[in-house]
């Protein structure tokens, strides 16, 4: 099992974050999303390609990068 840092940018408000996280845990393969307004940072636990958590992020209507895989 792996861990995924992510920057996501767009998030403004606590519905946001949690759009995130759910987007982030619908993707095959992560056991654990943890999504930070404030910084902007998402930790994702799990065996998954980081390109699909981005363009789950993407879907929702946010930017990400990989910040470390």
């Amino acid at each position: 099992m792996s861990r995924i840092e992510l920057q996501v940018s767009g998030m403004s408000c606590g519905h946001c974050q949690a759009g995130v996280t759910k987007a982030l845990k619908s993707v095959p393969g992560v056991t654990d999303a943890q999504v930070d307004l404030t910084s902007g940072k998402a930790v994702v636990q799990g065996d998954v390609e980081p390109r699909l958590l981005v363009e789950a992020i993407v879907e929702e209507g946010y930017e990400a990068t990989i910040a470390s895989a």
